[in-house]
């Protein structure tokens, strides 16, 4: 089977390639590297939605854009919690970013071992698992601007809907832990 590079794809790809200059950006001695990786961050989830538009729009889905479409995401949302948690280390912040990193390692090793025994279905994204996906993104796009706006303390806003994030992610993981515990429990 043959790898097809396809826009979506690329999209994707795109994507991954934006995690390093995302890094660098996040850690250049400039005032205003908050405000870029924010930007770069937006851009990344943009071409998430792009990619996922697109390749149904003009049925370009491949198995390869399936399984990279997630992996991206992940690298992306894993990465970027890490240099936040680096940069402004406090326990609940690494409590949060653990939970939803954790809950993506687990969640994407049990849609793969149910996809090996033929219960894929059963895993399948739910609208909690979109809620969560959303207040993940916007919280770790607050917490990458962190400076007040229009008076908001956006650092907090961040700190607070990342934890509302982490509640939502332990909600989906149980969902899905459930059903496929089900699931087999039918066999």
């Amino acid at each position: 089977m043959a790898i097809e590079f396809n826009l979506p794809t690329n999209l994707t790809l795109l994507r991954i390639a934006l995690i390093p200059l995302l890094a660098i950006v996040f850690y250049l001695p400039w005032e205003y590297s908050n405000v870029a990786s924010t930007v770069i961050f937006a851009i990344a989830g943009f071409t998430d939605w792009l990619d996922g538009y697109l390749a149904r729009k003009m049925s370009l889905e491949t198995a390869f854009g399936a399984f990279l479409d997630p992996v991206a995401d992940k690298l992306m949302v894993a990465f970027v919690l890490v240099l936040i948690v680096q940069a402004e280390a406090s326990a609940t912040l690494a409590i949060a970013s653990a939970v939803i990193i954790g809950r993506e390692i687990t969640i994407a090793s049990l849609r793969e071992w149910m996809a090996e025994i033929g219960q894929r279905a059963t895993v399948k994204v739910s609208a909690l698992g979109k809620w969560k996906t959303t207040a993940q993104m916007v919280a770790i796009g607050l917490l990458l601007y962190k400076d007040d706006l229009f008076g908001l303390p956006i650092n907090l806003m961040g700190y607070w809907l990342l934890y509302i994030a982490a509640c939502l992610t332990l909600w989906s993981m149980i969902n899905y832990l459930s059903a496929a515990y089900t699931t087999l429990n039918e066999e």
